[in-house]
């Protein structure tokens, strides 16, 4: 039976009196919502992200981290190596410039480890990075990541994550997640790559949090998924965070056809397409959604959503403003590029100024602050000077 269509404002009134309780079709439904309903859902969304965050009686502050990506390849290598060399120019340098963390992520190339030998090789550039600058905060390797190198070094994913945080890891990225449905997976995985379950990529990042590792959580949308998909994603996001409580932020990042490539032709009967990702209504929709679902605080609530500005038209586009006024509270990282070596991290060629930072708070109404990875406050003596 067709579940009987409600009115955007009987939903929303029901979304911000109930939160997570109201039911699943209820929330697929806000997220078509447009016009004058947009703004309201918005507009409530936003009410939602600033009573979490004054909660304590701070500032309405517009958060960001001062980050750099460093791509797994091009720094995983032996003392003495070009790699090597190369790792350590680059931490050196992004200690100079101000991170505060390094984002390393990509597959790490085979070691020449003889057949059954024990390849530690994603431990060993931890250990390198750590012992280079330990005040950077290591945010490494994705779930699949993680499953390779556990396999690599005949370790449980476990015991490798364990191992991991001893070498000076700390935290993971939960990017891979894509859509936690296994009907689409498949169809969105990067061509020739291992790929994961839903379920596995719930149990890595659920074991990560056991062992004292944070992750963010994302989802990727606006390719194959529907709105009933969108909110079944949500909602396991939303029971790991039950369960651990390791999320330290959602991030909602939208299909860009030319950083993924095309969607499979023809498409599987009853999937849309859009073209090309999702619309500008669809992101401030899907963001407003899950601060009311997910974000304001209480078991299983997600207190920060960071905005994927290097997808949406760069971190001072009006869509950017659009989210942010809409239930984001985070700009994300300033993803320093250096001069070293500038192509040594993934999405290089973009990054903020803090300039920037100053500017889109302004317009906001916001506080720019300076965050560590997990959301703590930088030292003094560690802060990026604002103008």
């Amino acid at each position: 039976m067709t579940p009987q269509r409600r009115s955007c404002t009987e939903l929303l009134g029901r979304a911000v009196e109930e939160g997570p309780a109201l039911d699943d079709d209820g929330w697929a439904q806000l997220l078509g919502a447009d016009g004058d309903d947009l703004e309201a859902l918005c507009a409530a969304a936003d009410a939602v992200r600033a009573g979490a965050l004054t909660a304590g009686g701070g500032d309405e502050a517009l958060t960001f981290v001062v980050n750099r990506n460093l791509t797994t390849a091009a720094v995983a290598g032996p003392p003495g190596s070009a790699q090597a060399e190369l790792r350590d120019a680059l931490v050196d340098e992004a200690v100079a410039l101000g991170a505060t963390e390094l984002c390393v992520q990509g597959p790490l190339p085979p070691s020449g480890a003889a057949a059954g030998g024990r390849d530690d090789g994603h431990l060993d550039l931890l250990r390198a990075l750590h012992e280079r600058a330990p005040q950077l905060h290591l945010h490494a390797f994705r779930p699949a990541e993680v499953l390779d190198a556990a396999a690599r070094s005949g370790r449980t994913p476990r015991q490798w994550l364990t191992a991991a945080r001893e070498a000076g890891l700390g935290s993971v990225p939960g990017t891979g997640a894509r859509v936690l449905d296994d009907a689409l997976r498949p169809r969105l995985a990067p061509p020739g790559q291992p790929d994961l379950t839903s379920q596995q990529w719930v149990d890595l990042v659920t074991t990560a949090h056991e062992v004292g590792l944070p992750s963010t959580a994302t989802l990727v949308h606006g390719h194959l998924e529907t709105p009933a998909q969108q909110v079944a994603h949500l909602r396991r996001l939303q029971e790991v965070q039950r369960r651990t409580g390791g999320f330290t932020e959602l991030i909602l990042m939208p299909w860009v056809p030319s950083l993924t490539g095309p969607l499979p032709d023809p498409l599987p009967a009853g999937l849309p397409r859009r073209s090309p990702g999702p619309s500008a209504r669809e992101v401030r929709a899907l963001h407003a959604v899950a601060r009311l679902l997910l974000g304001g605080g209480g078991p299983g609530g997600i207190v920060h959503q960071q905005v994927a500005w290097t997808k949406l038209g760069g971190g001072t586009s009006p869509l950017v403003e659009q989210v942010l006024a809409g239930g984001a509270d985070d700009l994300g990282g300033l993803l320093l590029d250096g001069s070293v070596r500038p192509d040594a991290g993934a999405e290089a060629g973009l990054q903020l100024t803090a300039a920037d930072v100053v500017a889109v708070a302004g317009r906001l109404g916001r506080t720019p602050r300076q965050r560590t990875t997990t959301y703590a406050d930088v030292p003094p003596d560690r802060r990026l000077p604002l103008p």
